[in-house]
């Protein structure tokens, strides 16, 4: 199975292909790179519980072109598992051609003809191929100067994300010595006997690039290594780093990962600060969609040209998500179905759950249409009667990813009128109802709906967790975010209030609608043992004490009526009550 929910957050294996090259048929020699290959292959093993035998060292006329491919292609041999990582490090010489679209990256192998590019490797050989690799995390360092990498993102300075989440996402990221128009110093570094370059990569791998506790990835040592070689006096080289497939971490030392897995009904894990540098003089990347949409929220006067982007989004999602493309006949459930869908339909929501996230959060009264607009739109072809049961009601599940991200991103801004706004969007009839309601309402029933189905039990290593489709949710927006919005380690504490707010914004509803008692329930369930400081308690707490002044009341929701909300309130807190989570 293809997907990321195919991996553990484990390694089962660990590869490694190291290549230094000092002398050359035909071009001229460098000093360290053999001595640089042979420390990092040293602290693989050493220090990064590296088998020796998995470890494969070719140095200068071993390190032919025939001999390098060979090696790496290696790779793609049948026995290589899902859950191996791959490392691969070159020291040697690297250089780049112009072409038609752009710039052309080569790495020089022992046996290269100087104006023979055929006997060059070229980097997309290496890029390309890598996808035939079944391992999950692959990383590239390379101690060369070339140019055409072709990144596609790096994560901003200050991010945070999820240790076991990052082991369990896919991710091919590289770090190079130096760009296409840059010479690489092979002497002169912090440690004698080796280059400016790998003598800082070797200090990052000794330590220097852990956090505070311990944890060593592949982000950490990319952001150290740019930032001590572009600061080096012997230096005049820049880094090039980042990701060019996936958005996982490849790990290189995880303290405590084990500890993260001793309660098989919760999912349990621990945000980490993932060091990144602030580059000199940022480089500006081309406009994505949240850099546009941030700017038109600023302008009051751009309301018109937001509404038309936005309704644009919501068409797309609307096409990417029909029923051509999910069908909800004739497709007999399996494990494989259910995970391969939702994978699809959070990748087709991603944008559209960002840039509601966006709107959420800096929303002015002009905007309040454009984001009811958003979320009850996305509901227009919810109308089929017939289908499997699961599929039907899965086809919300994007839209209660929707919702998380926006919702949250109200609740990290303290934003009650947002949520008010995405809470009570009025929403048209569908498979649920033959009247109009609000959005809160029919989500509930969704959620009702796939829980009855335990569908979310069916997600690898959540097969017995409390609450399935939260703990999946808890580790699926945070990266969106952490990267709109900064939130940091902040994210535990709005993500529990807003799925609070939820569920006692669905047992208003449901008594409004005189309906039996009932509101989802999140992972803030599991918390309710620590009955004076659950994230539940403090929030009805708050709303007691502070009765009509209390925020949400004060924005409108629960009918703008606490009497009403407490009632409410208190019917659901007797739910809870009922829970046996310890």
């Amino acid at each position: 199975m293809d997907s990321k929910f195919s991996y553990q957050p484990i390694y089962s294996n660990s590869r490694a292909l190291i290549i230094g090259i000092n002398k050359y048929k035909e071009v001229s020699p460098l000093e360290y790179a053999v001595n640089d290959a042979k420390e990092v292959s040293s602290l693989l093993i050493n220090n990064f519980d590296f088998d020796e035998k998995n470890v494969v060292l070719l140095l200068d006329e071993d390190a032919s072109k025939e001999a390098i491919m060979h090696e790496f292609l290696k790779l793609t041999n049948g026995d290589i598992e899902a859950d191996e990582r791959a490392f691969i490090f070159f020291a040697g010489h690297g250089c780049t051609r112009s072409g038609k679209r752009g710039e052309v990256g080569y790495l020089v192998p022992n046996d290269a003809k100087e104006e023979d590019f055929s006997t060059f490797i070229r980097w997309d050989d290496l890029t390309k191929n890598s996808e035939l690799i079944p391992a999950k995390h692959m990383l590239f360092i390379m101690d060369a100067c070339y140019g055409g990498l072709a990144i596609t993102r790096s994560l901003k300075p200050g991010s945070v994300r999820f240790l076991k989440d990052m082991m369990v996402r896919y991710s091919r990221q590289v770090i190079t010595a130096g760009k296409a128009d840059e010479v690489v110093a092979d002497s002169g570094g912090p440690i004698p006997n080796h280059s400016v370059f790998t003598g800082h990569l070797i200090e990052a791998l000794n330590g220097n690039a852990s956090d505070d506790q311990g944890v060593i990835t592949a982000n950490g040592v990319m952001a150290y290594v740019y930032e001590k070689v572009s600061k080096d006096v012997n230096s005049n080289q820049t880094p090039h780093y980042g990701f060019f497939d996936g958005d996982g971490d490849f790990i290189f030392k995880s303290p405590g990962l084990e500890d993260l897995s001793g309660d098989e009904h919760k999912d349990k894990d621990k945000l980490i600060a993932v060091p990144t540098p602030l580059l000199d003089g940022r480089v500006k990347q081309e406009e994505d969609k949240v850099a546009f949409v941030k700017r038109l929220l600023s302008n009051d006067s751009s309301s018109i040209e937001l509404h038309d982007f936005c309704v644009d989004e919501v068409r797309c999602f609307l096409s990417a998500s029909a029923e051509d493309n999910f069908s909800v006949q004739g497709v007999e459930f399996s494990q494989e179905e259910f995970l391969s869908r939702l994978e699809k339909y959070e990748a087709i929501v991603e944008d559209l759950s960002s840039i509601t996230a966006c709107t959420a959060y800096w929303a002015k009264p002009s905007h309040r249409q454009i984001l009811q607009k958003m979320l009850s739109r996305v509901t227009d072809r919810l109308d089929s009667h017939n289908g499997l049961t699961v599929w039907l009601y899965l086809r919300w599940y994007p839209i209660i990813f929707q919702v998380y991200t926006a919702g949250i991103a109200a609740i990290e801004g303290r934003r009650y009128d947002s949520l008010r706004d995405i809470f009570y969007t009025q929403i048209g009839s569908s498979d649920f109802r033959n009247k109009q309601q609000t959005l809160v309402h029919s989500i509930g029933l969704a959620i009702l709906e796939l829980n009855r189905t335990d569908v979310f039990k069916k997600l690898p290593g959540h097969e017995r967790h409390y609450v399935p489709m939260s703990e999946h949710l808890y580790k699926q927006v945070q990266p969106t975010l952490d990267d709109i919005l900064f939130v940091g380690k902040n994210y535990e504490s709005s993500f529990d209030e807003f799925e609070v707010m939820l569920g006692l914004a669905v047992a208003y509803e449901r008594r409004v609608n005189e309906e039996g008692v009932w509101g989802p329930i999140g992972r803030f369930g599991w918390k309710l043992h620590n009955e004076s400081n659950s994230p539940f308690s403090k929030i009805l707490k708050k709303a007691k004490e502070e009765k009509d002044n209390w925020e949400p009341i004060k924005q409108g929701m629960f009918g703008g009526d606490f009497e009403k909300f407490e009632i409410a309130a208190d019917e659901y807190s007797g739910l809870l009550s009922k829970l046996n989570w310890l």
